[in-house]
């Protein structure tokens, strides 16, 4: 059987009422698709991708068979199709809504050896087309709301969906493919550049791979080596630094809503939540503050 692009599997059957099916490409991921959908009664025909399946059903429950086992999976589940295994999928009982995504074989190949300090091209394999794991399920959620919101406008966004959706995928791969996480060593060095780069262009809409790229390690491998290093991810470093310029401007007066962009936020609702997030109080009650 041919393998198929998840946006050919949707025209297999037309959605009825009620049903939803919306496809999008990760910004950073080289066109990685990611689906969010509710399916009542839309049922797959056998099919196969020459990508991974990996996603979670946040409601309701939905049945597959895969290398001929039916399997089941509901809320706090996570799900995984090895590339060119042949599966279906259908709602049971009043249907389901999951978050999908299709990762190519090569970015699997990128994590895991960073995880495991591989030099080759080692394929990872799900030997589980199901299992129940919340903690992986909700990062999973996380990874894919992040991204599907850089998709709207607020592409700045973009940099925390990269960095959730390796992490998760990550989690995935210790937990479920039998990988074992090697130690990373110090990387006192890449890791201030990472940082001087980040303080230096703070306002522009950065990401992860552009960072790793600049500094030499592979996307993942900073993560690691960021938050060893800092304790805290790129990405939280990131809206650290945005947090602290944005300070810095509200005290001449600068309105909140010019300081969100010109700090690198995507609008004043994104500083204003990191704001309060990190110094208990709305931009506006600091700026007040210091104008009395």
């Amino acid at each position: 059987m041919d393998s198929v692009r998840q946006s050919e599997t949707l025209g297999i059957q037309p959605l009825q009422t009620g049903e939803r099916a919306e496809l999008f490409l990760a910004r950073h991921f080289d066109s990685l698709e990611c689906l969010s959908a509710t399916f009542a009664k839309h049922a797959y025909a056998p099919h196969a991708h020459d990508t991974y399946v990996v996603g979670t059903i946040e409601t309701g429950c939905e049945a597959w068979t895969v290398r001929g086992e039916r399997h089941y999976g509901g809320h706090g589940d996570v799900t995984f199709i090895n590339p060119l295994e042949v599966h279906d999928g259908e709602p049971i009982g009043e249907g389901y809504s999951y978050r999908m995504t299709y990762p190519a074989v090569a970015l699997m190949q990128e994590i895991a050896s960073s995880l495991a300090g591989w030099n080759g091209g080692q394929t990872p394999f799900f030997p589980k087309a199901c299992v129940h794991d919340p903690e992986g399920a909700a990062l999973l959620s996380r990874a894919h709301r992040a991204m599907e919101a850089g998709q709207d406008g607020a592409g700045r966004e973009a940099f925390g969906g990269e960095e959730l959706l390796l992490r998760a995928y990550a989690h995935c791969l210790v937990r479920h493919a039998g990988l074992a996480a090697c130690s990373i060593g110090r990387e006192a060095g890449p890791v201030a550049r990472a940082c001087e780069l980040m303080e230096a262009r703070h306002d522009e809409d950065l990401s992860l791979a552009q960072i790793a790229g600049s500094v030499g390690l592979p996307r993942h491998h900073l993560i690691r080596a960021f938050r060893q290093e800092t304790g805290l991810t790129p990405h939280a470093f990131l809206i650290d630094i945005r947090v602290r310029r944005a300070r810095d401007r509200l005290r001449l007066g600068e309105a909140p809503g010019d300081v969100a962009a010109a700090t690198g936020f995507c609008d004043q609702a994104h500083l204003t939540r990191a704001f309060k997030a990190r110094l208990g109080v709305t931009p506006g009650a600091f700026r007040a503050a210091h104008l009395s």
